[in-house]
C-alpha cells in the first residue's frame, strides 16, 4: 500500500462552535512499534469531539491534537513489535485521537476486526460507544439480569448502544429522551418506558413504572445527580460518565447510607492502553459475536463527507439526531 507524505485532516483552528473546524494538510503519522496506521474510511462523531473542539477536554500526553476517538479502515503500515494485524486487514479502533483524517495511528492492541455485515460507516460507530458501555454498564455498573436499568439520553449512541446491550443481558430499560420520536426509538430498541424529560417528571414517572432503579447510566449532571439518587433502590449504583450540566452539586448523602448505594464513574480516554487493550480483548469475546449475529447493531443517523465535519458537528449539538453521526473519508 502506497502511503503519501500528507494527508487531509480537520484541525480545530482555535476554541470555538462548529465553524472553528477546517481542512488541513498534515504528515501522515508513523506507527511507533506497538502500533497500526489505518487508512481511515469513516469516522465517529463524539460529544468528547465537541468537548474538545470547545476548549474543554484537552487530549492526553502525547496524543493528536486532532479530534476523532474512533474509525474504521485498512491498516496501512504496522509497527516493528506488532504480530496480529497485516496490511489490507480491515478494522475498527478506539483512537487516542486524530480520527478526523485520512490517516490515524492507534495501539494495535485498541484495534478489532470490523464485525461481519457491517459497512465501514457502521464499525465505525462502535468503538468509542461500546467501550463506554461496556466498561461502564457492565464492568463498572455491574448490570445482572433482571435489575432495572435507567439509562439517559437513550437515543443518543450511547444511550441505543447502552438499550441494546442491557437487553441483551435480561435487565428492565427505562430511559429518557427529548422528543416523542426520540423516545419511540428507544421503546422500538427494547425500552420498557421512555420518558420525555421536557414533559414529564422522570423521577415520579419512573417510581410509578419500575418501583426503583437497580442502576443509572447518567452523562447529565446537574441536578440529574441528586434526583437519580432519589430514584435508586437501596444497592443502587450511579454510573456517572458526561456532565452535560455541569460535574458541581450540592448533594445530601445521608440516603446513600441508608439505601447503601454507590456512587462512581469513568471517562474512557485517559485509561492506560493496557486497560483499554483489556477491554477490547473482552469486547471481541463478549460482544462481536452479537454484532456479527445481528442480534445488536449501532443505530446510525446521518453520514457527512470529512470536509463537513463542521456541519456534522452542528447537527450533533442541535440534538435532532437519533444514534450515531459519522464522517467518511
Amino acid at each position: 500500500m502506497t502511503i503519501p507524505d500528507h494527508m487531509t485532516a480537520i484541525e480545530i483552528t482555535k476554541p470555538g462552535g462548529p465553524e472553528v473546524l477546517r481542512p488541513t494538510q498534515r504528515p501522515v503519522p508513523v506507527p511507533g512499534p506497538n502500533e497500526i496506521l489505518i487508512k481511515v474510511a469513516a469516522a465517529g462523531v463524539n460529544r468528547p469531539d465537541a468537548l474538545q473542539r470547545a476548549g474543554a477536554y484537552d487530549p492526553p500526553a502525547g496524543a493528536s491534537d486532532l479530534p476523532g476517538l474512533e474509525c474504521a479502515g485498512t491498516v496501512a503500515a504496522v509497527g516493528l513489535c506488532v504480530n496480529r494485524w497485516a496490511i489490507g486487514d480491515a478494522v475498527c479502533a478506539l483512537l487516542p485521537g486524530g480520527g478526523y483524517a485520512e490517516y490515524a495511528v492507534t495501539p494495535a492492541a485498541h484495534a478489532l476486526p470490523v464485525p461481519d455485515g457491517l459497512s465501514m460507516e457502521q464499525a465505525a460507530a462502535v468503538p468509542e460507544t461500546f467501550f463506554t458501555v461496556w466498561s461502564n454498564v457492565v464492568q463498572r455498573g455491574g448490570l445482572q439480569a433482571g435489575e432495572r436499568f435507567l439509562v439517559h439520553g437513550g437515543s443518543s449512541g450511547i444511550g441505543t448502544t447502552a438499550i441494546q446491550l442491557a437487553r441483551l443481558r435480561g435487565a428492565r430499560i427505562f430511559t429518557t429522551a427529548g422528543s416523542p420520536e426520540k423516545c419511540a426509538a428507544c421503546v422500538a430498541l427494547g425500552a420498557e418506558v421512555a420518558v420525555n424529560y421536557r414533559e414529564e417528571d422522570y423521577v415520579a414517572a419512573l417510581r410509578a413504572a419500575a418501583d426503583g432503579i437497580d442502576l443509572s447510566l447518567n452523562m447529565v449532571g446537574g441536578d440529574y445527580i441528586a434526583r437519580d439518587l432519589k430514584l435508586l433502590d437501596e444497592d443502587g449504583r450511579l454510573v456517572m460518565i458526561a456532565f452535560l450540566q455541569g460535574p458541581k452539586v450540592e448533594l445530601n448523602l445521608a440516603p446513600t447510607m441508608v439505601k447503601r448505594l454507590t456512587i462512581t464513574g469513568s471517562t474512557l480516554r485517559p485509561q492506560s492502553v493496557a486497560a483499554k487493550a483489556a477491554m477490547a480483548a473482552e469486547l471481541e469475546h463478549e460482544v462481536w459475536p452479537l454484532l456479527a449475529a445481528g442480534r445488536i447493531a449501532p443505530v446510525m443517523d446521518q453520514s457527512f463527507a470529512l470536509d463537513q465535519a463542521a456541519t456534522a458537528h452542528a447537527r450533533m449539538e442541535a440534538s435532532t439526531h437519533i444514534g450515531k453521526i459519522v464522517l467518511t473519508v
